[in-house]
């Protein structure tokens, strides 16, 4: 369980991780030595797992995002591992989940537009062995997307 300063380190540095430690310390009411040893501390044990630039991703050229779900036509161990470390390659999946319900696993792929979507499924997910379902729903507008996680101080 992290502890008050510690969730209120990582408030402050989910909006802004480009903050000195002077105004990290300065903003959760710490001295930079003892905010700097919580931080350091939070990345060894990989509460923080990296630092990173979020990105508009239409402002950046990627104007189709999809939620991909795939599903398997059997769960035999070199499908999912060759499946997982595959799609863990590709450059157009953002994220993957493995999940519950009628499909084994939800991509969300990013890519220039629909004819280089149609590419990635054509060269990449639907020969995948194991692959026996793939359904796209297309994204029309982003409503709501943060990184943050909801931390109570």
């Amino acid at each position: 369980m992290l502890e008050r300063k510690d969730r209120l380190i990582l408030q402050e540095l989910q909006r802004d991780s480009r903050l000195t430690m002077q105004e990290l310390s300065s903003r959760v009411g710490m001295s930079s030595s003892a905010c700097w040893r919580r931080v350091k501390n939070l990345e060894e044990t990989g509460v923080i797992s990296r630092y990173a630039a979020i990105l508009d991703t239409r402002k950046s050229g990627f104007n189709l995002s999809s939620m991909t779900l795939v599903t398997l036509a059997r769960h035999e161990r070199k499908h999912v591992d060759n499946f997982v470390k595959e799609v863990t390659r590709q450059p157009e999946v953002l994220e993957c989940f493995a999940t519950s319900g009628e499909a084994d696993y939800h991509l969300r792929v990013v890519v220039e537009d629909m004819d280089a979507y149609n590419v990635f499924l054509d060269d990449f997910i639907l020969r995948l062995p194991g692959v026996s379902q793939v359904r796209s729903d297309i994204v029309l507008k982003e409503i709501k997307a943060d990184t943050a996680l909801p931390f109570k101080a």
